[in-house]
């Protein structure tokens, strides 16, 4: 049987421990082509680039054994690089984004590099996964993600996705033997209260460091934050189709305006 072919991308770049470790459950399934930034791009989110020239390079060094490019632009550009550079007539059967240093659960997939790459494909017709790591230290441990990572890899693969739909697979930084099972739930209604602290540089001028904090309100058992809190592997089915469809029928007296 004809191996699937597994696109791998991310938003630490092309060096980071976490898409190591993805493309080494990848090279289990199927033929792994690799196109990821050159440098660290988190927080980009759907940003594409418009303004200077893109570079793509070949790269032999940082993931050994498989087709791998480093790109100049963002985690988008470098879906798309892929699909028309890189790929062109070929289509992968899947998509795998990640796995990122640190949690994308919550309002984080808006800012998310890692889950924008993952929408871009699945904007194409691609199944696409996002995975994410409550760890955002560089030298973080990977390894209990593994096996979760290749069964819903695995599982997508057999079973596709809605159009236009991806996961987006949070996976908490405990033992394996601590992680109570996958819950597949909702976005949880959260958000970041936002500070900037002000300081100088040793020119005089002022400058500006974004700080704050993640705030929960939402209660419900049936979110990624409670399942994450509770040491369950969240999976939330999304999408890029951001109507808000509970007010249309509100909203319809606009048109008699």
């Amino acid at each position: 049987m004809k191996r699937p072919l597994i696109l791998v991308t991310n938003d630490d770049g092309i060096t980071a421990p976490g898409i190591r470790a993805l493309v080494s459950v990848a090279r289990q399934i199927g033929e792994v082509v690799v196109v990821a930034p050159d440098s660290p791009q988190s927080g980009m989110g759907h940003a594409i680039t418009i303004n200077s020239p893109i570079r793509l390079h070949p790269n032999h060094t940082a993931l050994e054994g498989v087709e791998a490019y480093e790109c100049s632009g963002t985690p988008v550009d470098c879906v798309k690089l892929a699909k028309h550079v890189i790929l062109k007539d070929r289509v992968p059967d899947i998509c795998l984004s990640g796995i990122n240093h640190g949690s994308n659960a919550s309002i984080n997939i808006i800012y998310s590099g890692t889950l924008s790459a993952a929408m871009e494909a699945s904007l194409e017709g691609i199944p696409s996964i996002g995975f994410s790591l409550l760890d955002y230290a560089y030298d973080a441990n990977f390894e209990h993600c593994l096996p979760f990572v290749k069964q819903l890899t695995e599982y997508v693969l057999e079973h596709g996705l809605a159009e236009g739909s991806l996961l987006n697979v949070n996976i908490p930084a405990v033992e394996h033997n601590e992680i109570n099972g996958m819950r597949v739930c909702r976005q949880a209604d959260a958000r970041w209260v936002e500070e900037f602290t002000e300081a100088e540089d040793p020119r005089g001028q002022k400058y500006y460091w974004l700080t704050g904090k993640f705030v929960n309100e939402d209660l419900g058992d049936d979110t990624d934050i409670w399942a994450l809190e509770n040491n369950y592997i969240s999976v939330v089915p999304s999408m890029h189709d951001l109507t808000n469809y509970q007010a249309l029928k509100v909203l319809k007296g606009i048109e008699k305006l």
